[in-house]
């Protein structure tokens, strides 16, 4: 699970859980995108025009609506949308008064997150309660970035932000990359830009860089991720990279989980053969054997066997 957060505005962030969970669902993967902005850009975006009468994240966080039941299928095949509205604003005032306000999403999503490879959030541009219930249900967070200098000085802020939610409500938060947006190679701005990031925070700027790109800008009008309104741009095959990284991430990640658990589990056998070892032996000085079961050679050949 994926927030995609940054408090500054205008950085790409609904261009990225769109297009990003495009180009997911476009890999084979089964994503959710959540849209946790009042302003329900990202579900505008897929395609989703406002009604009054469609449910959205508010009744869940609010009401305690099951998330099964506001979800809708967008335009994209394995690609499903929950959407926002303009009810989100008043959440973050009644959030306050709730109990657990901070984990009403993670508690939410956890009915159903087994249904899907990935989900996305997307953030507002701000650092309220609705940011934090997205940070405290999520594993990693992307941090988009345009490319210009200004942008720079926000960083430092949603990072130490992300270290102090660490601390407090989600010991597992990591940062899945930062991502690089609008940038444009025709200036020394954006060059700059990107060469600051990469030289401090090295390999988590992720390879992938998001151009600016009138097809980009022009899609959501159209009611579909740039991917299936122009799939030749370089926006949407900027998108596309990001994806093969993002799953790449995902399979290194669970390479090493199952490592770290083999060598635990081998870790175990040989304490577990060590042991079964002295208790095979008699202690010195006992004048009674051991019983049967310890002496019947199982003993010993457990621990004469690699773990």
């Amino acid at each position: 699970m994926i927030a995609v957060a940054n408090q500054k505005g205008g950085v790409g962030k609904t261009t990225t859980a769109v297009n990003l969970g495009a180009s997911l669902a476009a890999s084979e993967k089964t994503t959710l995108i959540i849209d946790s902005d009042p302003q329900a850009n990202t579900t505008s975006a897929l395609g989703f025009p406002k009604d009054p009468a469609r449910r959205t994240l508010y009744q869940t966080l609010i009401l305690g609506e099951p998330l099964e039941r506001v979800t809708i299928g967008a335009k994209v095949d394995r690609l499903e949308l929950i959407p926002s509205d303009k009810n989100l604003v008043g959440a973050t005032v009644e959030l306050v008064s709730l109990e657990s306000r901070e984990y009403r999403l993670r508690d939410a999503i956890s009915q159903i997150r087994e249904r899907y490879d990935y989900i996305l959030i997307d953030c507002p541009p701000s650092l309220d309660l609705l940011t934090v219930n997205a940070l405290a249900a999520s594993d990693s967070v992307i941090v988009p970035i345009q490319c210009e200098y200004l942008a720079l000085e926000g960083v430092s802020e949603l990072l130490d932000t992300l270290m102090r939610l660490r601390r407090t409500i989600n010991p597992s938060l990591a940062i899945e990359g930062i991502l690089l947006t609008m940038y444009d190679d025709r200036t020394t701005l954006s060059r700059q830009v990107a060469a600051d990031l990469r030289s401090f925070f090295g390999s988590q700027v992720f390879e992938a860089v998001i151009p600016r790109n009138v097809r980009l800008a022009e899609a959501p009008s159209h009611g579909v991720p740039v991917l299936f309104y122009d799939i030749h741009s370089k926006g949407a095959e900027s998108y596309i990279q990001l994806a093969k990284e993002v799953i790449a991430n995902a399979q290194k990640r669970l390479g090493q989980g199952i490592e770290r658990t083999d060598q635990r589990a081998g870790a175990a056998a040989s304490a577990a053969a060590g042991a079964s070892s002295r208790a095979g032996s008699t202690p010195a000085g006992s004048g009674e054997p051991e019983p049967d079961n310890a002496g019947d050679g199982n003993s010993s050949r457990a621990s004469s066997e690699p773990s």
